[in-house]
This record gives C-alpha cells, sequence and structure tokens, in this order.
C-alpha cells in the first residue's frame, strides 16, 4: 500500500512530504486563499482515507475517497481558510491499509482520540476539550499513535502557515518626467491572485466644472508570482512620460482579498541635456631662447723666428765679448 500527501497552493509545485516527515518548510498563505491537499493512495479503501487538520484550538476530520486511478484531493475552500486565525496547521492524511477500517479514530462525544486495537477501544489522549493538547503536541500524539507497531494503518503529513494578508512595496526613489522602470512588492497572498496598482499625484483632487482637470498616473491589475523566503512577488511597470512633477502615492490592493499596502516616491524634472561641441585644444609653448656664449679663446705668445743672418751675427758678438775678456 501506498500513501502520499501533496499540499498546493496552485499554481505553484506540490510540496511532497513522505509519511513521518517534519512539519519545518511549511508555505505561508493569507486568509481567503484555497488550499489543495492532493496525493495518490493505493487499496481503494472503502471506508476512503481520514483526514486530520489540527491548529490552535481547532481540528477537523475529514473522510475522502480515492479515484479509480488511486489520486485524491481534499480542498480547503476559500471560505474555510477566511476564518482560521493566523498560525501553523498540521494536516494528516491516514490510510486504514489491510483491515479497511481505522485503528485510531476520533470521539466527537469526548473530544478523545480512540485506539480501537486497545480492548474494546481506549482513549490515548484528548484531542480537544478541556485536559486538550495543543499544537503541535496534538498532532505529535497523534503521529505516535497511528505509527504503533501494533497497528497496520499507515499516514502522510503536511503543513501550511496562515498569515494575515500582507501586501509590501519596495522603495522606489526618485525618478524624472519621461523615466520608464519598474515598482516591485511581496504579499502571503497565492499565486495567481490579482493586485490592483494605482499611482496618483498627491496634489490631484476634485475640482469644479469649470476648473482643468489633468490627472497625472497610472493604474492597473498584475498578477502575484511565485517568489522566496515564504512570500510571492508582483511588479508593475511605469512609464512616467505623461507624468508632471509632484509626490505620487503608490496604493496596492487585493481583487478579491482584504490587503492595502502604500508608497510614495517623487517624479523631478528632467534636467536638459545639451550635447557638448569638443573644442580644439589650443597648445601655448613658451620657447626660451638659449644663448650659448662661445668660450675665450687662450691667448698664446708665439715666438717670432730667428733668420739664419740674426743666428750667425748673434754668434761672432758672443765670440767678441769672450776675446775681450781674455784680453
Amino acid at each position: 500500500m501506498l500513501l502520499c500527501a501533496f499540499l498546493i497552493i496552485p499554481p505553484l509545485s506540490a510540496i511532497s512530504l513522505s509519511p513521518g516527515s517534519s512539519f519545518a518548510g511549511a508555505p505561508t498563505i493569507a486568509n481567503g486563499d484555497p488550499v489543495y491537499i492532493h496525493g495518490i493512495a493505493t487499496g481503494h479503501p472503502s471506508a476512503g482515507l481520514q483526514v486530520w487538520l489540527i491548529g490552535y484550538n481547532y481540528v477537523k476530520i475529514t473522510t475522502v475517497y480515492t479515484n479509480a486511478d488511486n489520486t485524491y484531493e481534499y480542498e480547503l475552500k476559500s471560505a474555510d481558510t477566511q476564518s482560521l486565525a493566523p498560525g501553523q496547521y498540521f494536516v494528516l492524511v491516514q490510510h486504514p491499509m489491510m483491515n479497511g477500517v481505522f485503528d485510531i479514530y476520533y470521539d466527537g462525544s469526548t473530544g478523545s482520540v480512540i485506539n480501537r486495537q486497545l480492548g474494546s477501544g481506549t482513549s490515548i489522549f484528548q484531542l480537544t476539550g478541556t485536559g486538550s493538547l495543543q499544537k503541535p503536541d496534538g498532532a505529535n500524539a497523534l503521529m505516535q499513535a497511528i505509527n504503533s507497531q501494533n497497528l497496520d494503518d499507515t499516514f502522510a503529513t503536511t503543513s501550511f502557515i496562515i498569515g494575515n494578508p500582507t501586501a509590501f512595496i519596495n522603495p522606489i526613489g526618485d525618478h524624472a518626467v519621461g523615466d520608464k522602470f519598474t515598482i516591485h512588492g511581496s504579499t502571503n497572498i497565492a499565486v495567481g491572485n490579482n493586485l490592483m496598482i494605482e499611482i496618483i499625484s498627491s496634489s490631484f483632487k476634485p475640482t469644479q466644472k469649470v476648473q482643468s482637470a489633468e490627472f497625472s498616473g497610472s493604474a492597473g491589475t498584475v498578477k502575484v508570482e511565485p517568489g522566496t523566503n515564504g512570500l510571492n512577488r508582483w511588479s508593475f511597470d511605469v512609464d512616467a512620460s505623461t507624468f508632471k512633477p509632484d509626490e505620487y502615492v503608490v496604493q496596492v490592493s487585493g481583487e478579491t482579498i482584504d490587503v492595502t499596502g502604500s508608497t510614495t516616491f517623487n517624479i523631478v524634472t528632467k534636467q536638459p541635456t545639451t550635447a557638448k561641441t569638443p573644442s580644439p585644444e589650443t597648445t601655448v609653448q613658451t620657447i626660451i631662447p638659449i644663448t650659448t656664449t662661445p668660450p675665450t679663446p687662450l691667448t698664446t705668445t708665439q715666438k717670432s723666428p730667428l733668420s739664419p743672418t740674426m743666428i750667425i751675427v748673434a754668434y761672432i758678438l758672443v765670440g767678441c765679448a769672450m776675446l775681450l775678456k781674455r784680453k
């Protein structure tokens, strides 16, 4: 026998949890969003499957039947989740297995969970009423009871979190007339829901018939898309070519779910852009003349050449002087 449970919030991918798995990583939805629990259960039990939905001061037990292809589906409608208090809700799908009966069942008259295999049926813990176990203790006690080796029942589990509907708008910042930009935000309402976006000038107000009534802003509808960290996302494109410089109010609201959010941003005058003509660069070069002083030539005294006659005369005079001296 095979029992699998999947929790989906269309059109997100299904979350598959094996029997006895933990309740960690539960998706968050908003009040008013439908929840679909579907999976595969083989054996075509004539008693069907027992779906336990356990939350804070909330217990709902329903029987669903498998289809010819072994699939089953259980739906929590928008009206069901609309009235649920914020918090985590545990889902347990119970299969009766071979004996065709639910060995663990709920006695609505006493609020007790009964083990059919203990004597003629013994209360094992109180699920509702005085002394009842609160979640997640009640869900854990139920899993342990069905998981007993003395029973042939099996189960699969999943969970989800109900939160008050919220819609957030990411900071937008200032933009200029003519800009094209995108406003982003997040929400906990389910994927596929519609959100209405309105952008209105803060100075817009009703006017008399004789007065000019210019509207500056934008409006439209966007769908919620899958996100991360427990929140889905949305986006809205803005063309500010017809906007006037002013402060603008952004309002986001649910089309079918009561959720709102708002913020403001500014549209400023677009600064004119003039193309600059590159001017030729003028380079002024200062030429410093370099004066080179030629080196002063060294003054040299040249010897006058002696003629042969003068040399002979000099020898004669020297000879005469020597003779006179001797005498």
